[in-house]
Parts: structure tokens; sequence; C-alpha cells
């Protein structure tokens, strides 16, 4: 679903990405870990084609991103540290926007049936986002996601600033989309979650993939000291 060839990123004579070779599957989550300036933000910007590689190849379902930007547009959702929605509209009225920009005209009922599916309660679907917190419009973006029919997921550093109970709950929600079938690659510090949400985990360093675990065959104090001595 999401594929990388000797994909490689530079800035004149600074290498930003060094041939990353990535392959996630169908309901696979991947979680990249690294330092500031490891590489994991280029990663994502690359699939979203806000940035274009130096050298290599990367599709998303097989299209080329470099080649038909806009046919994988439709393909992916992307949710940032802070995530952009109109704080004047309610919660349905930017899922509604956000959709339609995307091609597709819900009913009220669909819409609300796609907040309900995220945990976003029925009495906020009608509030304003400038009171949300931000782990509401986390599932407003989620909701988007699933509104787009989103084959893969692009998040970066979706859980900072979340608080346990907000976080705990973003978690289940991406299991849940995996579980779906969604292919998600999600950059991240939170070396905890990403062990508890993941299926496998990549350690970046300097622009490298260093190492590509299975989340399930290492411990969450095996992963933060096989990191610390990585990083």
């Amino acid at each position: 679903m999401l594929q990388a060839q000797n994909l490689t990123k530079k800035y004149g004579d600074q290498v930003a990405l060094n041939s990353l070779n990535l392959h996630i599957k169908k309901g696979e989550i991947f979680a990249l870990l690294g330092q500031n300036g490891a590489g994991k933000t280029t990663t994502i910007n690359l699939f979203l084609g806000f940035i274009k590689p130096t050298e290599g190849h990367l599709t998303i379902n097989g299209i080329s991103v470099t080649k038909d930007p806009q046919r994988t547009k439709k393909e992916v959702a992307y949710i940032p540290e802070t995530l952009m929605l109109y704080p004047n509209l309610t919660a349905l009225e930017n899922l509604k926007f956000f959709s339609a920009l995307a091609g597709f005209n819900y009913s009220k009922s669909e819409l609300t049936y796609f907040l309900s599916k995220v945990g976003l309660q029925l009495s906020a679907h009608d509030q304003y986002l400038a009171g949300y917190s931000k782990g509401m419009r986390q599932k407003v973006g989620i909701a988007i996601a699933l509104a787009k029919q989103a084959t893969a997921l692009l998040l970066d550093e979706p859980t900072s600033g979340l608080d346990p109970k907000a976080s705990n709950e973003f978690s289940q929600i991406l299991k849940e989309l995996s579980a779906d079938g969604t292919a998600i690659l999600m950059a991240t510090h939170d070396i905890f979650r990403a062990r508890e949400v993941a299926t496998h985990i990549g350690i970046m360093k300097e622009g490298n993939l260093v190492m590509i675990i299975e989340a399930q065959k290492i411990s969450a104090n095996e992963l933060e000291n096989l990191y610390l001595k990585t990083v």
C-alpha cells in the first residue's frame, strides 16, 4: 500500500533522507522513531507529495506519487501534529466541507455515523471546533479520513500534547482502522505508544532507517533501551 524504493532527499550537500526502502501493507501500522532531524517528517512529506525526492521512487496503492500526485492524494489522509480545521465551523460542517473537497456528498446521518465511529460524542457534533480539545480535533481528522475513504493514513506526531486518556482513545481508533485494512505510517517520539499500537517499528538516525522491528517481538522497555543505544 505504501512503498518507497531507494528514496533519497538532499538539500544541497545535506542528506535529509538516504536510500529509504519501506513497504507497508494493508492493515499494517508502521511507527517511525527517531530524534528531530532523523528523517521522519521528510519521509511523510515525500509520500504526501509536499516535496519531491532527489532519487528513488514511492507509490501509494501502486500509484506513483511523483507521476500522478492527484490520484495519490485521493488515496491518502494526513493528520499532522497540529490539525488545521475551521474553528468557526462545527464538526459536522468541517466534515461535510472536507469530504466535499474529496468529491463526496454525504447526508447528515452519514456524517454523524463517521463522527460517532471515531468516538466523538453526539453532543459535540454541532459544537464549534474553537471549543474542542486537541483530542476531539484529532477525532474529527480521523472521521475525515473515513469519509474520504482513504486507503492509507499518514500521521506526524499525532499524540503530541494529548492527555493519557485521549492518547489511548486515539490508539484504539488506529487499531480499528488497521483491522479494516487501512495502511498507517506514523512518525512519533512516543516509544511506548508506538510499541502499543504499531505492527512494525522503524528506528531512524541521520536520514537512515537503521532498524525495523516487529512490535510483538519486543517489550516496551527493550525497545526503549534499543532506541537509546541506536540514536
